[in-house]
Order: C-alpha cells, then sequence, then structure tokens
C-alpha cells in the first residue's frame, strides 16, 4: 500500500502530526508512506523511519497535483483540511480519511466562552485513522534530533544541561509576552538561560541578553525590581530548527509559550513551563503526554479570544499578558 499524508504547516501541527504515520506502519508494516509539507518543516521528518519519503510543498498547486498524480498512491491522509488539501483530495480520486478540525467547538469556546469536550488535535489527528481500526499505541510524538547538531552545540562554551531553554518567539502577537515580562520570567527562573528564537526574535533577544549580561540598563524601573542574577545564552536567529531542537534536548527544562516549539519539547519529553495568553490549554492545543505547568492569567474572562493568535488585543488591555504571575516557578 502506498499512502500520502497532508500536513502543510505550522511547526507545532507538523510535529503533532508524528504519531500517524508511525501507527500506519505499525499496520501496513509492508506499506510505503510520504509525507507532504512546506519546506521549512520537512526537517521534522527527516530522521523519522515511518516516512518513507518527504515531499516540500512549494504553494503551486497545480505542479504539485501533477507530481503527486505519478505516484499512484491508494490512501490520502489529510491532516490539514483546507482548500488546498482538500483540491488535491478532489483530483487525485483516490481513496482518503479527512481530520476533523473540531471548528464549530473551538468557535464557541473563543467566542461565548462554552466549554465543551474539545480534544487535543493529536488525539483528532489519530482518530481520522478509526476506519482503518488504528487507535493510538500511547507512545507520544516521535522528534529526532540530528547527532550532527548535538555535536555543533557541545562546541560552545556553555553548560546546556544546567539551563532553561526559554523559546521567546510565537507567530501570532497575543502569543508572546512583552519583552519587559520575559525579563520577569528569566529573572524568576534565576539561573543560566539559553534564548531560542528566529529572525523576528533577534532585536528582542539582544535587549535581553544586554539587560542581564551588560552593565549598561534598559529600564531603571525594572531593573531595580527584579534580582538580575540571570545568565543569558542567547540564539535567537542564529540555529535551524534541528539546532534548536537540540538545545531543547539538552537543556534541563523548558519555559515557552503556546507554539512549535513547545510541542518538540514535548516529542523530547522534556518538564515544560507553557505561557498562555489569548489562547488556552483546553483548545486541545497543551503539551502531549509529558510533563507540563500552566503560566497564564485565570481571572480574564475575555480569554481565550482565539484558538491560533491574534495581531493584536481585541479589547486593547492585552492583560492576559500583561498581568501575568510567574509565582508556579
Amino acid at each position: 500500500m502506498k499512502i500520502l499524508i497532508v500536513r502543510f504547516s505550522s511547526l507545532g501541527d507538523v510535529v503533532l502530526s508524528t504519531p500517524v504515520p508511525r501507527l500506519l506502519k505499525g499496520k501496513y508494516p509492508d506499506s510505503e508512506i510520504h509525507f507532504i509539507t512546506k519546506k521549512e518543516y520537512c526537517s521534522v521528518y527527516y530522521n523519522n523511519k515511518s516516512v518513507d519519503k518527504v515531499i516540500e510543498f512549494n504553494n503551486n498547486l497545480y505542479k504539485t497535483l501533477l507530481n503527486l498524480r505519478r505516484e499512484k498512491y491508494d490512501l490520502v491522509i489529510d491532516l490539514h483540511n483546507n482548500l488546498r488539501s482538500n483540491f488535491l483530495k478532489l483530483f487525485l480520486i483516490k481513496t482518503h480519511l479527512t481530520y476533523n478540525k473540531q471548528f464549530f467547538r473551538r468557535w464557541i469556546y473563543t467566542n461565548f466562552k462554552i466549554l465543551t469536550s474539545i480534544n487535543h488535535i493529536t488525539t483528532s489527528y489519530v482518530d481520522t485513522l478509526s476506519n482503518l481500526d488504528i487507535t493510538d499505541d500511547g507512545k507520544g510524538l516521535d522528534f529526532k534530533v540530528d547527532e550532527k547538531e548535538i555535536i555543533k552545540l557541545k562546541n560552545y562554551q556553555a553548560d546546556f544541561s544546567k539551563c532553561s531553554a526559554v523559546v521567546i518567539g510565537a507567530k501570532h502577537f497575543t502569543k508572546r509576552l512583552p519583552e519587559k515580562k520575559i525579563i520577569e520570567l528569566c529573572d524568576k527562573i534565576n539561573g543560566p538561560i539559553v534564548l531560542i528564537g528566529g529572525k523576528d526574535e533577534v532585536q528582542t533577544a539582544k535587549n535581553i541578553e544586554i539587560f542581564f549580561n551588560s552593565s549598561n540598563t534598559l529600564d531603571n524601573d525594572i531593573r531595580n525590581k527584579l534580582n538580575k542574577k540571570t545568565i543569558i545564552y542567547n540564539f535567537c536567529g542564529k540555529l535551524s530548527i534541528q539546532g534548536s531542537a537540540g538545545i531543547i534536548k539538552l537543556s534541563k527544562n523548558v519555559f515557552t509559550h503556546d507554539t512549535g516549539f513547545m510541542h518538540i519539547a514535548s516529542a523530547l519529553n522534556k518538564k515544560i513551563f507553557v505561557v498562555f495568553g489569548s489562547t488556552h490549554h483546553n483548545l486541545g492545543f497543551y503539551p502531549y503526554q509529558t510533563s507540563f505547568s500552566v503560566l497564564e492569567n485565570k481571572i480574564l474572562h475575555c480569554r481565550p479570544c482565539t484558538k491560533i493568535g491574534l495581531a493584536s488585543c481585541p479589547v486593547k488591555h492585552f492583560k492576559c499578558m500583561n498581568d501575568i504571575k510567574f509565582d508556579i516557578i
């Protein structure tokens, strides 16, 4: 049997999909499994033994369709369920199974704060296979860090095993702590910290690094309130997904927003402290099958206001992040 799994994005969703090929391979050990996703997320599956081929999606649907039709698949597993994935299913004209997005239940919760039973997204991905008589094996997520990345990291003058990894980025504004709150969090951790993030977080990371590692000050008011005993190792904008995952693997624990690296940390079975702002763990995006603690403002009636994050706070005060406490650290 030849099987195509479709999940174009994002990083977290691609990581959360990893039990699916493993379960398919367990049911059909002689099958050939292909996974299609955007180029920037392909590395999630490069070391995955359950996937025989990773296909880069370049946003050209017509060309992609022509290439996929040559593969002559027997089954298509759609874990995205959007216009593009439905287009591929329609014109591949193959037997297919489609992921249930639980859209209405999440909409009810974010708009009216009425919570009904919402499955973790990985559970929903696995449930897509129910017609094949496949159930979850309880083994969690799969993510293998390339050993070459571990070797590179060992060349740095830092004992990552004694460090907390702090992921300072997130795709949407309302899922990110403001810079001053990240500084407060780092001070609360009060030990060696490795900052992880992409190019968009370079300036913020630099400011945090200067605040803790330099005799200069960015803000006297906040500086006087905090202990300022933290040591910062700044890797923002310097590493690939695999490199950042290597730091997470080596680290003592992980502090992260509701973002893709949270799920990589879950796959690596790390102790996680996750910050939820405009989103909420009841929406089904919490760390999967690993130990975690939630950092959130529990007294707001306006959250969650979104399931994926927004460009700005809808009610303008952004108290879900500005007033968050770090008491459990």
